[in-house]
């Protein structure tokens, strides 16, 4: 079964959870490990990243898409893609939270973005759609649909073999009313927001198709922290939960 979740409100306890914040937590996080750093650690508040602040950790995040206050750097994949430290200390108001909110419901999280886009379909092909609740779920824009996410998520269940939610239709519809990757998030809510903020560069970074071969996927989380590195084996069945009966219901 492949659903949707358009908001991080309709997350639901699956097998396999994959995370899109395209604009930008999760484009960030996958653009950090492939630039080389060893685990990004996505936490739920500001508070909790300054906690975690430590030799070799850097600080990242945005509140209304600026910069916090004492941070080392910003919420920007073009940021990440320079290697500061050993880990990613991620702070977000969308993004970050629904990627900890995934490991509380999912036994398998990963992150995905328009940036590794083959690679996570390369990994999700291999699961059987018959056995598997497969999610891909919208971190969305504080509680609202986000344009941009929805469109990856139906480029995603696109691309995978098995049965449908309504949901995934509809996200499926989304993408394919655009032309290419760039549109798509020009038109988002969330890039004119990027724009006022002198931040227009980081909408064309992260409409970059297929440039990282990197999955990455959650390996703990405990207190609001979700602890992810690059993805190193197949998805487990034996993980597996019965959820089918209850997303048909």
């Amino acid at each position: 079964m492949i659903d949707v979740a358009l908001t991080r409100a309709d997350l639901r306890r699956c097998d396999v959870a994959v995370v899109i914040d395209v604009l930008r937590a999760t484009s960030v996080a996958t653009q950090a490990l492939a630039t080389g750093y060893e685990r990004v650690l996505c936490t739920e508040s500001l508070d909790q990243a300054e906690r975690l602040r430590g030799a070799g950790r850097v600080l990242a995040g945005e509140r209304q898409c600026l910069k916090p206050p004492g941070f080392d750097q910003g919420n920007s994949p073009r940021e990440a893609a320079i290697r500061c430290g050993e880990d990613l200390v991620l702070a977000t108001t969308n993004g970050a939270p629904a990627i900890v909110e995934a490991a509380r419901l999912a036994p398998t999280v990963m992150l995905g973005c328009l940036l590794n886009l083959t690679a996570v379909l390369a990994e999700l092909t291999s699961l059987d759609p018959a056995r598997c609740h497969l999610q891909l779920v919208c971190a969305g824009t504080d509680g609202a649909v986000a344009l941009e996410d929805t469109y990856l998520a139906g480029r995603l269940s696109a691309g995978l073999a098995g049965t449908r939610t309504d949901a995934a239709h509809v996200a499926e519809a989304v993408a394919r009313a655009f032309a290419n990757p760039r549109q798509a998030l020009e038109q988002s809510a969330n890039a004119r927001v990027l724009v006022r903020s002198g931040m227009d560069a980081d909408i064309a970074y992260c409409a970059q198709e297929s440039v990282l071969d990197c999955v990455p996927q959650v390996v703990s989380a405990d207190d609001g922290t979700a602890v992810i590195a690059r993805r190193a084996q197949p998805v487990s069945r034996t993980a597996w939960v019965d959820t089918a009966a209850t997303v048909e219901a």
